[in-house]
């Protein structure tokens, strides 16, 4: 389907090259937040059931609950795993690509015999189906006149197990302008504005629309106009076509967070028309600059955008050329994926009747890459966050002089969720084959992967030095409790033992026995052990129960770890949580 664009009026005298084929996917990573959103929704999910589990029901139940006009219109989000896997499916042909530990982590498969020894999947995928008959387009203008319709042709949903998500839009358009298909990337990818200038400048859609086309009716099923923004508990507005399309979990009350800035990761495939360009183009100067448009996701501009020699060296790292020869190019940043070809062709021995092969590779084994390399940039940005709240609670604990027993469970449970990231679910070698490790190699460098992992690693290291410190100090003093209340308790042994000691003769008559010559030195002296005995018993038991804290999870560790209602991945609600809680007792 072509995309209706108008354009604003251009002077540029040279011929523009023609895009035959623009598939663009826009990925919006986010964070659900599992504990509120199992609170707030518990009748899809029972006590002993994970929480991805339950996030098919939860899909499937909030679409009717909630009364979304997404869902209703356009339909709830349905579980799209893996069924096939003979040698022409598509699953076989994803799969055999990559490592077999990848493919138990990456893939959402759903083997019709399941084999009992391996571990279920900690992925789930999802896809809108749209009703038969209906068309969905996106829709976007800006206040200078400018405008786009291209057609959603793919809408999945990535949700992992610990919490982090994607939102994937697909759209695409055929045969259109250059400079179109740069201001569609461009100006679709906007989740908000970052300032009023912005929208008054025209640089983020005055607009933006979800359309379903039926029988030649129209309907608008969500519509974003960014009247005005505003930023509430350190929250950014989000569009209301992402809400729209999440319409399972609620921004307002914190039930998801976005990971990134105001705009979605733009995953393109670019084919331009050979008919369009001039000869001599795939050595020019104009395809470095073309490629560095779309790398940057920038609009159209017949100069560099950038400062040339700059350009030029980051192109160097950002483009792996390895078909360059044949007019492919794929590039990478930290927030574009760019699959670049001049024309549509027989590629060596892949026939062209089997589907052009480097767009095939693009909305398959590339796309998976991509999400991956997403996947781990998210995790590792949410433990950033992560990270940060809870050695600020450990810090307010610390000046108020007493370490709070919940505080130290919620970094042990920090610690033990990025060890199991770290051995599980990262694995740098995605691939088996040469070019496509080199491809998620180069995915990851963009997005900062290893780097901010490493400095993660390094940050959960000074937060285990300080862990271990504080545990130390604590044995230290419970040592020293021990022996104070050791001191206490022989020096009572002793005055009872002196007390119970068989004198005889006028010593026995004077302390041991009341009606002797001396009742009032047997009275006092019985008063006396009395009180030591009592008293060094009632200290002994202030002590535990001053500090039960530290004793109650080596004698009940079953009901230490039943009787806190908080949950580690719950840290951004934790201050709202206080405010709650003193908002019930007023």
């Amino acid at each position: 389907m072509p995309a209706t664009t108008s354009p604003a009026p251009s002077t540029a005298p040279e011929a523009r090259p023609r895009v035959s084929h623009l598939h663009t996917f826009f990925l919006f990573p986010f964070a659900i937040d599992r504990q509120i959103v199992r609170e707030q929704q518990p009748e899809f999910w029972n006590e002993q059931s994970d929480w991805i589990d339950g996030a098919d029901n939860w899909l499937q139940g909030m679409g009717a609950k909630t009364r979304s006009r997404f869902a209703n219109r356009v339909g709830v989000w349905k579980r799209d795993s893996y069924r096939s896997f003979d040698l022409n499916s598509l699953a076989y042909q994803d799969m055999v690509f990559f490592h077999p530990v990848v493919r138990r982590i990456f893939f959402d498969a759903n083997h019709p015999v399941p084999d009992e020894t391996e571990p279920r999947t900690l992925l789930r995928v999802y896809t809108a189906p749209l009703p038969a008959g209906t068309r969905l387009f996106y829709e976007c203008e800006d206040v200078r006149g400018r405008s786009a319709r291209v057609q959603v042709t793919d809408l999945r949903l990535f949700i992992f197990a610990n919490g982090v998500s994607t939102l994937s839009i697909g759209v695409e358009a055929f045969d259109i302008e250059v400079e179109q298909a740069l201001w569609i990337n461009e100006m679709m990818r906007k989740v908000c504005p970052s300032s009023g200038r912005q929208k008054r400048e025209g640089r983020i859609p005055s607009r933006a629309a979800l359309v379903l086309v039926e029988d030649e009716q129209e309907q608008i099923i969500v519509e974003e106009t960014f009247p005005s923004a505003n930023i509430v508990g350190y929250y950014p507005p989000v569009s209301r076509l992402v809400q729209a399309l999440l319409y399972f979990v609620n921004y307002g009350k914190r039930e998801f967070e976005q990971l990134l800035d105001e705009r979605m990761i733009v995953n393109t495939y670019v084919s331009i028309d050979p008919e369009s360009l001039p000869e001599g183009f795939a050595a020019s100067e104009d395809l470095r600059r073309l490629l560095s448009l779309f790398l940057w996701v920038d609009r159209y501009s017949p100069e560099y955008r950038y400062e040339q020699r700059f350009v030029r060296q980051r192109l160097r790292k950002a483009l792996y050329t390895r078909w360059a020869h044949e007019g492919t190019y794929y590039g990478c940043t930290g927030y574009s994926d760019l699959t670049f070809t001049l024309g549509a062709r027989d590629c060596g021995e892949h026939a062209l009747e089997e589907g052009f092969l480097v767009h095939r590779m693009f909305n398959t084994r590339y796309y998976l890459m991509a999400m991956v390399a997403l996947f781990y940039r998210a995790t590792l940005l949410d433990f950033e966050e992560k990270v940060a709240l809870v050695s600020k609670r450990l810090y307010e604990d610390q000046a108020d002089g007493a370490i709070d027993e919940e505080n130290l469970e919620v970094a042990g449970a920090l610690r033990g969720e990025f060890l199991h990231f770290s051995n599980y679910w990262f694995y740098p070698e995605l691939a088996n084959k040469e070019e496509e490790h080199e491809h998620f190699q180069m995915k990851c460098h963009a997005y900062g992967v290893f780097a901010r992992k490493k400095e993660i690693e390094e940050d959960l290291d000074k937060l285990n030095s300080f862990l271990r410190e504080i545990y130390q100090t604590r044995n230290t003093l419970a040592i020293n409790r021990l022996a104070m209340l050791s001191i206490i308790t022989g020096l009572s042994a002793v005055l009872t033992g002196f007390f119970g000691m068989n004198f005889g003769r006028e010593f026995a008559r004077m302390v041991f026995e009341p009606t002797g010559t001396f009742p009032v030195v047997h009275w006092a002296a019985l008063l006396f052990v009395t009180l030591c005995s009592v008293g060094a018993l009632a200290f002994g038991i202030f002590l535990i129960a001053r500090n039960w804290g530290d004793y109650r999870g080596i004698l009940l560790p079953h009901l230490a770890r039943k009787d806190g209602e908080w949950q580690w991945y719950s840290l951004r609600k934790a201050d709202l949580r206080e405010e709650e809680r003193d908002e019930e007792e007023e």
